[in-house]
């Protein structure tokens, strides 16, 4: 066999192996996000119990430390204090928050009466035709496919709301997942140590090399979803104050319920402000006292806060943990959101995301440096500081 030949021969085989790794990747990803949209009854509390517990856990050892308390007495005391200040919040807010939405929702229909006389007034053409079109058999039909399609798409990525509006036993079902939250958290804070210490002990199958980069990989992880997470939850409601206040201020009716929900959506990067949009500006435009002046002031409110989100509280907040491109933020969380059949994953698309990234650099660095012999990735990193040995 020629050198020619042996090239291809190589080339061919490199490709096949490649090609199959790509296939067990998203085979692998398929299999994950069924097991994951089928048991999310069971993992969305643990899963939100294990980000609190991450999240809360230097609070109590603070408080264990500095009141020398057991570890037992710390939790019971944060438990309660956290109970205290959430209570009193609800005191404060939650009266002028649920008459809000009690009006919001019987506002809507009127809201969308108004939509509707706006554009048959002033685009009765462009209303006829469409009225035309879906006279058409062959239009309609297409109209009830997208509109069924639309309607499975929403029940994708949210089925908790679906499960929570299939009557009384997926209302019993939705508290009995929240109920659980609390106790997990509380044996999960009552744990001591780094969530991994025990896992080397677990890994003596392996080399000492590759348990060592496993052991680096997940502490990598929980670092990102911490760090995501610590810092995405205030942004995200430090978002919603500023614009409860901005809607307010400016007079968009039903601003704070509407802004506090909107901020607390952000948690998901760019969903707030994407069915803010949707939500706000129609609002503002056809409430009565509204139109265009109201919605530049709505706009302007937007503005104002994503500027002091993008170049004030995400650099000093979050800094640059995931490293990721906001392209790439948007593309994960559809991916994962896919991925994962809906909610679960659009919340964890970016610590995903920066996990992966994470795993390809190292590696590149540890496995591909002898092959590309390029001095610059000696000096890259992961998300962390290091990569290990």
């Amino acid at each position: 066999m020629s050198s020619a030949q042996r090239r291809v021969v190589g080339f061919a085989l490199s490709f096949a192996a490649g090609l199959g790794i790509v296939v067990l990747l998203v085979a692998t990803v398929f299999t994950l996000g069924k097991l994951a949209a089928f048991f999310s009854g069971v993992l969305w509390p643990l899963a939100l119990a294990a980000v609190l517990a991450l999240i809360m856990r230097p609070v109590v050892e603070f408080v264990e430390q500095q009141f020398s308390l057991k570890r037992l007495t710390a939790v019971c005391a944060f438990y309660a204090l956290f109970v205290c200040a959430l209570g009193g919040l609800l005191v404060l807010l939650l009266p002028p928050l649920v008459d809000q939405l009690l009006h919001f929702v019987a506002y809507v229909p009127t809201l969308w009466e108004a939509v509707s006389s706006y554009f048959q007034a002033a685009f009765p053409d462009w209303i006829a035709l469409v009225k035309r079109q879906l006279e058409n058999p062959t239009v309609a039909s297409i109209a009830t496919s997208l509109g069924g399609e639309f309607e499975g798409l929403l029940s994708h990525a949210l089925p908790s709301l679906r499960a929570a509006g299939a009557g009384a036993l997926g209302v019993f079902g939705t508290v009995a997942q929240l109920a659980l939250v609390p106790i997990y958290l509380f044996f999960f804070l009552l744990s001591r140590g780094t969530p991994t210490r025990h896992l080397p002990e677990h890994l003596g199958f392996m080399k000492t090399s590759l348990r060592q980069d496993v052991v680096f990989l997940v502490n990598e992880f929980i670092a990102i979803v911490v760090a995501f997470f610590r810092g995405q939850l205030l942004i995200a409601l430090l978002m919603g104050v500023m614009l409860a206040t901005g809607f307010s201020l400016v007079g968009l009716r039903f601003g704070l319920v509407i802004g506090l929900s909107l901020g607390l959506l952000n948690i998901v990067p760019y969903l707030g402000t994407i069915i803010g949009l949707c939500i706000t500006v129609p609002l503002a435009f056809f409430q009565p006292e509204g139109g265009w002046q109201l919605v530049g002031l709505v706009l302007l409110v937007y503005v104002i806060v994503q500027n002091i989100e993008g170049w004030f509280l995400t650099p000093k907040i979050m800094g640059d943990r995931t490293g990721l491109h906001p392209v790439v933020v948007i593309v994960s969380i559809f991916f994962w959101g896919t991925a994962f059949g809906g909610v679960l994953g659009m919340l964890f698309a970016i610590p995903l995301t920066a996990f992966f990234v994470t795993l390809w650099r190292l590696i590149r660095h540890k496995y591909f440096a002898a092959i590309t012999k390029s001095p610059e990735l000696k000096n890259e990193t992961s998300t962390g500081e290091t990569l290990g040995d």
